[in-house]
């Protein structure tokens, strides 16, 4: 017995000399690194040894529940666990549902990589177009809701949707086929470079972090330039801005802590609803904003009209206001796509830094003496 003793106690010691070690290597595999995030709030970096964690925690408004999702690169496997979605790289197609989403392909030179979008006629993207025209990309219709079928056929590697439309209502069918839905709740940011810091998220989903971090710090650096512009101009100096338009006897204009908002105060304005707290969009009388804003130099958010005339015409009660006497009236539909899509709802939110030059360019005009505008243009008489 003694001699039994003797020979498996070393053993037992080497047994558990090994188990030990394998759980160290195993716990040293799964140990996440916290990937840090300058300005968005809706959702988190986790980076393992051979995979990602990708959390949302804002995917809309209110949201009291999160999404998380295992992206695994190539030959690697990860953690164990309960997960909202499954991605391994690398993704060769992929399915868009905002138009929103498309910058980020472009921008990290994937545009190849979708397949489908719906209603192709909001697209404004070149690259995107260029697809189309060679029938790359198919056209979901109105809704992605409408064509499950369709996207089950197609079996993208991923299909990333929006919390604005009826996207949600498919995901666990979608999930059951095996393909994963991310959810994109970049509208829920209200920091101009908060919604363009989601391409960091979409670079995660297309194994290109590097890529997206290094594309989102140019941005970030020609925002905060042209932002120091103006922080030196008093308050006195800042003309005054309307925003907004009249629908059904509402007017609709951004709220104080919104996106549009706040970088009309990053330009240099003194946003006349600066007082009306809210991140959505303020409902107004017309008669409140005649009283508070008649004055206003400048009006920009003018929907999309195409002259003063037709503006006029539209809604007469409009020409009470000095800024539209005066013709200072902005809108954001200099550049449209081959169907009519605006660049601005498509390009705008990941470029905010030419979003706030156009607004400078048309609030401090010597600030910026060489730039053109490019999202904006005034308009004419007729």
């Amino acid at each position: 017995m003694k001699i039994l003793n003797k020979f498996f106690s070393p053993l037992l010691a080497l047994i558990i000399l090994f188990s030990c070690a394998e759980k160290s290597a195993e716990n040293e595999k799964l140990t996440l690194e916290n990937i840090p995030l300058s300005y968005a709030q809706g959702f988190d970096i986790q980076e393992g040894e051979g995979f990602w964690v990708l959390t949302v925690t804002q995917p809309w408004k209110g949201a009291e529940q999160s999404f998380k999702y295992l992206v695994l690169e190539e030959g690697k496997s990860g953690p164990a666990g309960e997960f909202n979605g499954v991605i391994q790289l690398p993704v060769e197609e992929v399915i868009l549902t905002s138009t929103t989403q498309i910058p980020h392909l472009d921008l990290l030179g994937e545009t190849q990589k979708m397949i489908a979008f719906p209603n192709l006629d909001l697209i404004s993207s070149e690259k995107v177009w260029d697809r189309i025209s060679q029938d790359l990309v198919k056209d979901l219709g109105s809704a992605p809701s409408a064509n499950v079928e369709m996207i089950l056929e197609m079996e993208p590697d991923w299909m990333m949707v929006s919390t604005l439309g009826e996207d949600l209502r498919n995901i666990d069918l979608l999930n059951q086929a095996g393909i994963p839905t991310p959810i994109n709740g970049e509208y829920v940011e209200q920091h101009p470079l908060g919604r363009a810091e989601w391409i960091k998220f979409t670079g995660v989903l297309l194994g290109k972090f590097e890529e997206a971090d290094s594309v989102f710090k140019s941005v970030e650096k020609a925002y905060l330039e042209a932002e120091a512009l103006v922080k030196t101009i008093p308050d006195f100096d800042k003309p005054t801005v309307l925003s907004g338009v009249l629908y059904q006897d509402i007017w609709y204009a951004p709220g104080s802590e919104s996106w549009g908002a706040k970088i009309l105060e990053n330009a240099g304005g003194n946003y006349i609803f600066k007082e009306q707290k809210g991140t959505g969009s303020l409902e107004l009388n017309y008669e409140y904003v005649l009283d508070q804003a008649m004055d206003s130099q400048f009006w920009i958010g003018s929907a999309d009209f195409n002259s003063l005339q037709e503006m006029g015409e539209a809604e007469p009660r409009y020409k009470a206001f000095e800024a539209f006497k005066e013709g200072n009236v902005f809108t954001y539909t200099a550049k449209k796509g081959p169907k009519g899509g605006f660049e601005y709802f498509e390009l705008g939110y990941m470029r905010p830094d030419w979003v706030l030059k156009d607004l400078i360019k048309i609030l401090h005009p010597n600030l910026l003496p060489d730039y053109q505008l490019y999202f904006y243009n005034q308009l004419n008489e007729n």
